[in-house]
């Protein structure tokens, strides 16, 4: 299994959404995602330099720390339920076109581990 990409995902208000993305344009970011409860900066010089800002998560219980994209999630899941680490979300397809789980890892952090379809 390889990782494709790892991205903060910060919590916000509504509000918040517009303010995060002017404010990392300012550092060159640049809007490349937006579902209006998550929304992704890049880097367009560094597509996998990403950050998520996120109101809510839509089917998810809790808004993620971080997400991780493997290229394969299904050994992702596979590999974390066998170590008994905590399934906080367990493996589904979501309508926006990733497949993903939620784990909580040891210090705590919930992980939105994912591959696209």
């Amino acid at each position: 299994m390889s990782i494709r990409r790892v991205v903060p995902n910060i919590q916000v208000q509504p509000e918040g959404l517009a303010r995060s993305r002017e404010f990392y344009a300012l550092l060159g970011f640049e809007e490349v995602m937006n579902l209006g409860w998550v929304m992704t900066v890049a880097s367009p010089s560094a597509p996998a330099a990403q950050v998520s800002f996120l109101t809510e998560d839509a089917t998810g219980p809790v808004v993620p720390d971080m997400s991780v994209e493997v290229d394969d999630v299904d050994a992702a899941y596979a590999a974390v339920r066998a170590s008994g680490a905590e399934i906080v979300h367990t493996l589904r397809d979501e309508e926006w076109g990733v497949r993903r789980f939620f784990a909580r890892d040891p210090s705590g952090r919930v992980v939105n581990v994912l591959g696209h379809r």
